[in-house]
């Protein structure tokens, strides 16, 4: 009797654990179905973009709840990047433009949107090509805008930036993490930055820090740390963010100058999107037109429908 209890008990289990094998089996393979791997980079280059052209208007006659009589916008974007890997070597280059104008009866025409980034980044592979994710890095980046813009809180409006007034030139040795295609992190202990005025714009030089205006720019020391993601979200939603930071070891270091800038795409179809972009500033030594005081934290956001390509 006890050796057929044994015989059932032992034949109960091999029938179990054949089941749990099987249910385990099942569901790792329908975790391996739902959950996609994240892209490596390919060998050779990369290269691509997207194009965004937004527009929107508006108009109003005897509209008593009060409205513009007339208005109008105009908002491109194009991201485009080029990526390089070849063996241990990968070369990153990307290119940001923004521009935008608003034209309304009340206002006139303003810009909302100008913004020129340049970033190209080299990294030697360190340990195991096949499993490291660490290179021996060094970035250089230049931010700006194109036009000129003005303060129109004071009057009368008061000329804030322009064309390389200011321009942020970054040089920065380092180590980068990369485990895939869709997100890295740099970190550097020692960047050298340079806040540039053109002397067409000499004038300006007062808002950014400069405390010798005969000079046309300004060298700071620090650590310096980007963050970047480009990621599918979606089969038609896109997200790219980039997040910089830096500390300044010769003035206020734990005043960390912040760069955020997010890109949301939605595409309807082919040749129609929806996009959001969101960015946040906060530089130390930038002062405000009005008060002559610190400007704080810079916040833009701007959501349009329009034309979209990718290429």
């Amino acid at each position: 009797m006890m050796k057929l209890i044994f015989f059932s008990v032992a034949i109960l289990y091999s029938i179990t654990t054949v089941a749990q094998d099987a249910q385990v089996k099942r569901l790792k393979d329908e975790s391996n179905k739902t959950i996609k791997k994240e892209p490596e980079q390919k060998e050779g280059w990369t290269k691509g973009g997207v194009f965004n052209l937004n527009l929107s208007q508006g108009a109003s006659r005897n509209w008593a709840a009060g409205a513009e009589k007339f208005s109008f916008s105009i908002n491109a974007l194009a991201n485009t990047f080029a990526y390089y890997k070849r063996y241990r070597n990968v070369w990153d280059n990307t290119l940001n433009v923004q521009y935008g104008i608003v034209n309304a009866t009340s206002i006139g025409t303003r810009k909302n949107d100008d913004r020129f980034d340049l970033l190209s980044r080299y990294g030697y592979q360190l340990g195991d090509t096949a499993k490291s994710k660490w290179y021996l890095s060094a970035l250089v980046n230049l931010r700006t805008q194109m036009t000129t813009g003005y303060n129109y809180t004071v009057d009368p409006k008061q000329k804030n930036s322009a064309l390389f007034a200011p321009a942020y030139l970054l040089v920065s040795p380092g180590i980068l993490y990369k485990p895939n295609a869709t997100f890295d992190v740099f970190l550097s202990p020692v960047t050298s930055r340079w806040v540039i005025v053109n002397e067409a714009n000499k004038d300006i030089r007062r808002l950014f820090n400069f405390t010798d205006t005969t000079k046309m720019a300004i060298n700071e020391i620090g650590a310096f740390l980007t963050a970047n993601l480009k990621k599918d979200l979606a089969k038609n939603i896109s997200l790219a963010s980039r997040l910089d930071l830096f500390s300044n070891y010769r003035n206020n270091p734990q005043n960390i100058d912040v760069f955020w800038t997010n890109t949301l795409g939605f595409k309807v179809n082919k040749y129609i999107g929806v996009s959001y972009n969101f960015d946040l500033i906060y530089d130390h030594d930038t002062k405000n037109v009005e008060t002559g005081g610190l400007m704080g934290t810079q916040l833009k956001s701007l959501m349009g429908i329009g034309f979209t390509a990718n290429f």
